[in-house]
């Protein structure tokens, strides 16, 4: 009697075991997918004539939330975010110095995963 108890016993525990790896590796695809759509956002920070500016300060704001994420720029006025939703909209400036560049938008509407804005210091930031 208690051998088919253990018996019931290891073949209800292999049944769960078997149940939930589907679940775990559907999760896991869920997980993968949600990755494979986040986006990148990277440029170059430039002065009017063009030229590299590094270590500008460029902002970055999720306009759901309004949680700003700041990076400086490398030494070649580079920049990169990544791991961004692309269900969100967001707003991009950089600053150095006196002069800030003009905000752009990225919609979450544009589809692409790897979007490359150039961000031009052209104008004052405003006293405060």
């Amino acid at each position: 009697m208690k051998s088919v108890a253990a018996l019931q016993s290891t073949l209800a525990l292999l049944l769960c075991i078997l149940v939930a790896l589907p679940a775990q590796a559907q999760q896991s695809k869920e997980e993968k997918k949600a990755e494979e759509q986040l986006r990148t956002l990277h440029g170059s920070v430039l002065d009017k004539d063009e030229n590299p500016v590094p270590s500008s300060i460029v902002y970055l704001v999720n306009s759901k939330t309004q949680a700003v994420k700041t990076l400086f720029a490398d030494d070649e006025g580079r920049y990169r975010f990544s791991g961004l939703d692309p269900n969100i909209d967001y707003e991009i400036h950089a600053e150095h110095n006196d002069m800030m560049s003009p905000t752009r938008t990225v919609s979450n509407f544009d589809t692409r995963r790897d979007i490359e804005v150039t961000l031009k210091l052209s104008r004052k930031k405003p006293a405060h």
